[in-house]
């Protein structure tokens, strides 16, 4: 069970008990802190054997604390795909794909809404609000619809087709407007202001990361060990906090010791502000102006965790890098032709960042490596 938040930036503590949203200390994110030294030797990767498949089965470390409130569309527990032809392809030593376009909506984001939906519910939300580039739009709205809760989602205008009907079809209140999520964001948080909708964007509320972060969880219970290379794409850059804050859990359980991952961070090249801040070594990144890019997931030109994304990166002794939209492309067929699975860009995007790092030595050939395919392809086919 969750005791506590945490200011991801100062460490100031918040009651877990009560709807919370940035800091006011420093109005940067709030990370959940559980008792992990209570839970050592009991809660192991035994522990979780014969539990249902989904993310649930981690629920000692998740902040949810009535069953009843534990929504599940059946999240979590996504295949982890050998990829041979796609190693020898690189000149890498192992590829492993992490299918996430096999969760409910068809992508990752299912992960961070559900738990996002479900603890807001649990804590009494009554309405709830959220700005998308397209794929967290349509999963907060199946989560809302699970648990009976009104949703007013705002997305781009040339949000994907397919997510847009998929949306309108769970029952959200759907806005399309000009511009990017950060525009959304704007109406959202004047709806906020207004009719006190609760607003689940990316970061400014707990929860989201704690639903990705299991993401980490099922990496160590399906490989059994932790690999040398995660890649993955990043927009918000919820799941690689996630994925890290997971690592640092279960050192606390005992399960590993200081190994780590290197985490490799990849954007778009015309949406690139964490690629921009790590090569300039700052702690946090500025805003991407003009921002474009077909991979709606990536295109996100502030992200509110921006410092806990490079902190894990450097920590971690990883890199930020940047692809094109043609690059992405490419991989997508490539990852198609070579494994079967059929990615989103921001999938392509993983596999097109290889090349990139192991021209620069960042990756070597005896690594085994794991691309996060963050959704499926289908999601991005014009009728």
């Amino acid at each position: 069970m969750v005791t506590h938040l945490e200011c991801g930036w100062c460490g100031k503590q918040y009651p877990s008990e009560e709807l919370q949203r940035l800091s006011e200390c420093c109005q940067r994110p709030l990370l959940a802190r559980y008792d992990l030294e209570a839970l050592r030797g009991t809660f192991t990767p035994d522990s979780f054997k014969g539990r249902e498949p989904n993310l649930w089965r981690y629920a000692e470390v998740l902040p949810v604390r009535d069953k009843r409130y534990a929504l599940t569309l059946g999240e979590g527990l996504t295949p982890l795909v050998d990829a041979p032809r796609l190693a020898e392809h690189f000149g890498v030593g192992k590829v492993w794909i992490k299918d996430e376009g096999q969760n409910p909506t068809g992508s990752f984001k299912a992960r961070g809404l559900v738990m996002a939906v479900a603890r807001a519910w649990e804590l009494g939300a009554k309405e709830l609000a959220l700005p998308s580039a397209g794929n967290a739009g349509s999963a907060a709205a199946a989560y809302a619809a699970a648990a009976g809760l009104p949703v007013h989602i705002v997305v781009p205008k040339d949000t994907p087709k397919p997510i847009v009907e998929e949306t309108r079809v769970l029952g959200a209140d759907l806005s399309l407007i000009d511009g990017l999520i950060t525009d959304a964001g704007a109406q959202v948080a004047e709806g906020v202001r207004e009719h006190g909708w609760f607003d689940l964007s990316t970061l400014k509320e707990p929860y989201r990361v704690e639903g990705k972060k299991t993401m980490g969880y099922e990496l160590f219970e399906q490989l059994g060990r932790l690999p040398d290379v995660i890649v993955y794409p990043t927009g918000g850059g919820t799941g690689l906090i996630g994925m890290w804050k997971a690592f640092d859990e279960m050192q606390q359980l005992g399960w590993i010791g200081d190994e780590r991952p290197r985490m490799i961070s990849v954007q778009a090249s015309n949406c690139a502000p964490i690629v921009r801040a790590w090569e300039q070594n700052e702690r946090t990144a500025e805003p991407w102006a003009n921002a474009h890019t077909y991979a709606s997931g990536l295109r996100v030109p502030r992200a509110v965790g921006d410092f806990l994304i490079l902190d894990a990166v450097r920590a971690s002794k990883g890199a930020a890098i940047a692809v094109s939209d043609e690059a992405m492309a490419e991989h997508v067929n490539l990852m198609g032709r070579a494994t079967g699975i059929f990615a989103a860009p921001e999938g392509g995007a993983t596999a097109a960042a290889l090349p990139v790092l192991l021209e620069r030595g960042i990756i070597s050939a005896s690594d085994e490596v794991v691309l996060f395919n963050t959704g499926s392809g289908l999601k991005y086919v014009a009728p």
